[in-house]
């Protein structure tokens, strides 16, 4: 995000909203829930927050259209759903669930995943749900040109942000990643980013840590980046501090791209790790930890 932007009143706006979807998970949490039920939660609550690219806050693709991409992964077993290209669905997360608990794949996508949710029994909402005025002046600036971008970037217009993800672990020792976007305002073709690529924007191993990504989804694809964490930490022994930072300040750096991911490792130690001016960022744990932050 960029700070320029951001007026008083919607910096509280978005920490409200961040200690709502924070409170969700760790109340799961804290009465023995599961960490997939926590970050599943967690990630709806952002997705039913306009303030958020996702779910009711998703931006404009090139046609007008929504196009909304998730992910869920569970640690303990290292089951993991996904859909992307969906529309009018209120919690693309939870199809995502649904994908891994429901089905025998792992990642659904377009007409497919509709026809999956439409056999669960979900119900679509109509356009106007995800219609959002300052998502629709995004994409007036920009519908007639082959630029894209996300969120709050103004100057840069290729610039990405606004993916929400959560992390958890719970009381049964399980580590869970969930993530879900809107993708890039006026995107072209299908395009689809790195949030519902397992191993790209979400992953989750027991034996070692959850990630969920947001940033320039391209670069993310390439450097396999929520995977790569949990790989230095199993094959080169670092820890969730340094191998976030091997990954988001040099790996990603090198290759042009900029963003950032949160991570939890299997004893509960957290990064919030990412190279741009700030990141909403929200974490909280047994220990009385609890942190909101914006930038840097």
């Amino acid at each position: 995000m960029v700070k320029g932007m951001m007026t008083e009143e919607k910096e509280k706006q978005y920490r409200s909203a961040l200690e709502n979807a924070l409170n969700v998970g760790y109340r799961i949490l804290e009465i023995g829930g599961s960490a997939v039920l926590a970050v599943e939660e967690t990630v709806k609550s952002l997705e039913d927050c306009p303030l958020f690219n996702a779910g009711k806050g998703s931006v404009f693709t090139n046609q007008g259209t929504h196009e909304m991409d998730a992910s869920i992964m569970d640690g303990s077993n290292l089951d993991a759903g996904a859909v992307s290209m969906i529309s009018g669905i209120k919690n693309p997360i939870s199809l995502a669930k649904d994908v891994m608990l429901k089905s025998e794949h792992v990642f659904l996508a377009g007409e497919g995943a509709l026809k999956f949710a439409e056999e669960l029994g979900y119900s679509f909402e109509k356009n106007e749900y995800f219609y959002d005025q300052f998502r629709y002046d995004q994409w007036q600036e920009i519908k007639n040109t082959d630029s894209f971008q996300l969120d709050h970037s103004k100057t840069k217009k290729d610039e990405k942000f606004g993916t929400v993800g959560a992390i958890a672990l719970d009381q049964h020792g399980n580590l869970a990643a969930a993530t879900s976007t809107g993708g890039m305002t006026n995107k072209k073709w299908g395009r689809v980013g790195d949030s519902p690529i397992i191993g790209a924007g979400t992953y989750a191993n027991n034996k070692t840590c959850a990630v969920s990504c947001t940033g320039s989804g391209e670069f993310f694809i390439r450097n396999v980046t929520a995977f790569q964490v949990s790989a230095l930490m199993e094959h080169a022994g670092l820890n969730i501090q340094d191998a976030t930072r091997e990954v988001v300040q040099k790996r990603l750096l090198e290759m042009g791209g900029d963003g950032g991911l949160i991570a939890i490792d299997k004893n509960g130690n957290i990064s919030m790790e990412f190279n741009t001016e700030g990141m909403y960022r929200a974490c909280k744990n047994s220990d009385g930890l609890e942190e909101i932050a914006i930038y840097g």
